[in-house]
């Protein structure tokens, strides 16, 4: 190896310390070895839940000749175990005569332990099809590079655990939220229900007719408000642990769609909704569930698009049918959109109004059809949920 096909270590060590992308500084890591180090095919093996003799393939690249690396990672295995099991370099060379046709047949492999502070965690396999032999050089350049792959292995471990600490937290954050606005939410109509009921009550005090049916109006309909919270909660706790009964049934959902717009324009008279949809074909469905949804999405618009117009469409491939609610409503920021369907979440500044369960809800339902619910959305222009459901569950 001359002096210019050098590895420039300092090179090498920045694009694995600067990079946060891990899979990233592997693609640049590998090409930049194979400008000094002679292979066909390198892949990554790391230990599968701390069992010794279990190895999962996490990255995998074919720069040369013969078999595909990603195709066909299995060509590495046996070197990858055995340099799993004796924590030591091994150099497996081919003992056949190498000829042009027979060259993908004589493999040089090259296995190299990971380690990092925690111990052997994976194995780095390199493979030349028809040579030639490393030589004592390369070997020690080669592990230089293990070791960079094992500095990148253990900063994706934490990068994952200060991922999960994150979501932990703001899981945390979110149920302390839930906890605040229940006890607000179920106080409230209890407040309501015990105080307009011991005033009715009241010895001292004869109430017209219109007064004690209006209070008991008030009561009836935060009777109604205190039943559909725990409902939400009961639902979703059955969702999580998947005993909501579901019952499918061959259903048209230009049908459940239409029916729900006009339960929900007879609530709101003064909604305007609009709609695109023609006939459909049956899918197999719980009737009772998408309706849910359907009025969910219809009664958020309600709530916070007031006044904006609601559009929705329903399409078809040969793989699903797709139904989008588009409303013309102030938008969701961008921020807000991944954690949309989260259980106990609620976009900030939107009230307090609202359990935080609804869209979590709505997103099980459809995931219990083997359907996806996704949202896309543009502040000050408006928010479209879509709906895939499959033809064939």
């Amino acid at each position: 190896m001359s002096a210019e096909q050098k590895p420039d270590y300092m090179v090498i060590a920045e694009s694995v310390v600067f990079n946060a992308d891990w899979k990233q500084a592997l693609d640049v890591l590998t090409a930049s070895l194979r400008s000094f180090f002679l292979f066909d095919n390198m892949a990554l093996y790391l230990k599968e839940n701390d069992k010794i003799n279990l190895v999962d393939v996490v990255y995998a690249r074919a720069m040369g000749r013969g078999k595909s690396a990603e195709a066909d990672v299995d060509w590495g295995l046996s070197v990858a175990m055995k340099t799993l099991e004796t924590g030591a370099p091994v150099i497996q060379e081919s003992d056949s005569t190498v000829t042009r046709e027979k060259r993908t047949s004589s493999p040089y492999f090259l296995g190299l332990p990971l380690r990092t502070p925690g111990g052997l965690v994976g194995v780095l396999v390199f493979v030349r099809f028809g040579g030639p032999a490393y030589t004592p050089e390369q070997v020690a350049d080669a592990r230089f590079l293990a070791a960079q792959f094992s500095i990148m292995f253990e900063r994706k471990q934490l990068y994952e655990q200060v991922a999960a600490l994150q979501d932990a937290r703001r899981q945390i954050d979110l149920q302390e939220d839930f906890i605040a606005t229940i006890s607000h939410e179920l106080r409230t109509p209890l407040g309501f229900i015990k105080g307009y009921a011991t005033t009715l009550l009241r010895a001292d005090t004869n109430w017209d007719d219109e007064t004690r049916r209006e209070f008991l109006s008030i009561i009836d309909e935060e009777a109604d408000h205190l039943a559909n919270l725990i409902g939400h909660m009961l639902e979703s706790a059955r969702l999580q642990s998947k005993t909501l009964d579901m019952n499918f049934q061959p259903v048209r959902l230009d049908i459940l769609l239409r029916d729900a717009i006009l339960r929900i324009q007879a609530r709101y008279k003064d909604m305007r909704i609009t709609s695109d949809m023609g006939q459909l074909p049956f899918i197999m469905a719980d009737g009772v569930r998408l309706t849910q949804v359907f009025q969910n999405l219809f009664s958020n618009a309600v709530k916070y698009a007031p006044g904006a117009a609601v559009h929705v469409r329903i399409t078809q491939n040969d793989k699903f049918q797709r139904v989008e609610f588009s409303d013309e409503g102030p938008g969701i920021s961008p921020e807000h959109l991944p954690y949309i369907f989260d259980k106990f979440y609620r976009v900030p500044g939107y009230g307090t109004s609202g359990s935080g369960l609804g869209l979590f809800i709505c997103g099980q339902i459809i995931k219990a059809h083997h359907g996806s619910m996704s949202v896309k959305s543009e502040v000050g222009k408006g928010t479209t949920f879509i709906i895939d459901l499959p033809l064939k569950s």
